[in-house]
């Protein structure tokens, strides 16, 4: 059973929650976890290098000149890559780097990354993150209360445009509602920053996954 404290956004502790490792899988799964890096970080790559190759210049396809008798060195098409004006040796076409995973992989990869967080002290709970309107200087406020200085992942239950604005000009911190976590940006950041509602929705929904009851 792993404890989780719930602070304010003073940094001052609330309660206490509790989570069993089965509902996240039971343990770290990090031959899963590299699979779904790899996924990520190859998914970001946009694959649009190409350059053109000697089918793709504009040039005759006739042999220059005869191949003996010139005193000159044999040569081929002028579209080759050894002339001036010529395709390119090996040219690069555009490509994708797409990898995809099972969905079930992906939400287990996820529950690794975050029970490995939380065996390193690396979660952090807040009661809620309210913001009448955008206010960074009130939001870097509230991460120097809960000691955040590294990267971070801010997660909420669901899409607030005022905690996005509030954040997004601090350096490595990234929002995102509950459901667009993944092992990638997980791994990619020091610290998680959940509110009390998005790590209930979290435990709810992996505890669905799992198959495990709730117990009252």
């Amino acid at each position: 059973m792993i404890e989780v404290a719930v602070y304010d956004s003073k940094g001052q502790k609330r309660e206490t929650l509790k989570v069993k490792e089965d509902i996240l899988g039971g343990y770290i799964r990090y031959t899963l976890l590299k699979q779904a890096l790899v996924m990520y970080h190859s998914n970001k790559r946009v694959g649009t290098a190409s350059t053109k190759g000697r089918s793709d210049v504009a040039g005759s396809g006739k042999k220059l000149f005869r191949q003996k008798g010139t005193g000159l060195a044999r040569a081929g098409v002028s579209r080759t890559g050894k002339r001036v004006g010529g395709g390119a040796t090996f040219a690069k076409s555009a490509r994708s780097f797409r990898k995809s995973m099972p969905r079930k992989q992906r939400q287990l990869a996820t529950k690794s990354a975050v029970l490995a967080k939380l065996l390193n002290d690396n979660v952090i709970v807040v009661d809620k993150l309210d913001f009448e309107e955008p206010k960074t200087k009130k939001f870097a406020g509230i991460l120097g209360d809960l000691n955040i200085d590294r990267s971070c992942v801010v997660i909420s239950k669901d899409i607030d445009k005022t905690l996005y604005k509030s954040a997004r000009n601090i350096p490595r911190i990234q929002t995102m509602q509950v459901s667009q976590l993944n092992a990638g940006d997980i791994c990619n950041h020091h610290k998680l920053l959940f509110t009390k509602e998005a790590f209930e929705k979290f435990v709810e929904d992996s505890r669905q996954v799992s198959g495990k009851k709730k117990v009252s």
